[in-house]
């Protein structure tokens, strides 16, 4: 089977490395950045942390037409580059062959169908950790699972092929048959989360021990869960703020991906995050000032790399 990766940060390059373990697969990376892809192809790719110490030397290339077909598609680029990604993709489409996103946000699924046509795309989300350290070296934080599903709810085969194969390869697999309240459910996390750490910077732990930072994303994470409620849509947890909270425990020593952006000086995903709930709740009326901030802020963030005063 072969399986071909678009996007090779932290989670493209771990999924890149775990599915390498298993026999019979074939995995391929299309890479936007050469340096990059020349760095592994010429040095392999290295990997660390709870995993142990690999180095594994996937193929990889910047031209979607050298890979040609393959049997899945898995999406690991950032949320904003989805749609320009699924349309460079197209030399990997065949007549059978499935995208799973497993991206933060919202708007993934919609952005690949408009690119590539209706029925290719199914989603996912995963809490397997991971950072990238250099060009072809990242450290994998922490296992996690990784749940599947179809924008029709229904357990097709496709996606039993999916699991089984991330099984084979020591990845946490389910389906769920709620795939909005799954994507749903990530979001609100990632509401609670990501833009605070990219304003405050600091760990996720860290979060839940400022009064300041829990008030504000007690307020975020509240109006998230009003405009899903009124969307119909079915979380899969009931307490949305001790959701979000023990998450940060969890991961209390993380450096949220949203933060890594600003540090890194790139486009973050807060368009498809706190965006998203704040275009939401407009269609619906509802009042969503503290993830409007947010969203101010941080995009303030990105528009002014060149003009932040460095002490």
């Amino acid at each position: 089977m072969r399986i071909s990766i678009v996007g090779t940060g932290a989670m493209g390059l771990l999924f890149a490395y775990l599915l390498s373990k298993s026999e019979g697969l074939e995995i391929l990376l299309l890479d936007n950045h050469p340096e990059r892809a020349e760095k592994i192809r010429r040095d392999g790719l290295l990997v660390e942390g709870v995993s142990g110490e690999h180095l594994v030397r996937p193929r990889i290339t910047v031209k979607p037409e050298e890979i040609g077909p393959t049997d899945l598609v898995i999406l690991c680029v950032k949320s904003p580059d989805t749609y320009e990604a699924a349309l460079n993709a197209k030399p990997l489409i065949g007549a059978e062959t499935g995208v799973l996103t497993l991206q933060n946000g919202l708007g993934n699924l919609e952005s690949i169908e408009e690119a590539l046509g209706r029925g290719r795309a199914f989603g996912g989300t995963t809490s397997m950790g991971a950072t990238v350290l250099a060009l072809n070296r990242i450290r994998h934080a922490g296992w996690g699972e990784t749940i599947i599903g179809e924008p029709s709810g229904e357990r097709t085969e496709r996606a039993e092929a999916i699991l089984d194969l991330f099984r084979l390869a020591g990845i946490e697999a389910s389906f769920t048959d709620n795939l909005p309240g799954l994507l749903w459910s990530k979001l609100i996390i990632n509401v609670g989360i990501n833009a605070l750490t990219a304003l405050t910077r600091i760990h996720n732990g860290r979060l839940v021990e400022h009064a300041g930072t829990r008030s504000v994303m007690k307020s975020a994470v509240e109006e998230a869960a009003r405009v899903a409620e009124a969307l119909g849509i079915r979380l899969l947890y009931d307490h949305p703020v001790e959701k979000v909270g023990s998450v940060c425990e969890a991961t209390a020593g993380n450096i949220a991906s949203m933060l890594q952006d600003i540090l890194k000086e790139k486009r973050t995903e807060i368009e498809q995050i706190n965006g998203a709930v704040v275009r939401e709740a407009a269609k619906l009326a509802i009042p969503t000032p503290v993830n409007e901030t947010l969203l101010g802020l941080v995009k303030t963030l990105e528009e002014s790399y060149t003009e932040r005063i460095r002490g």
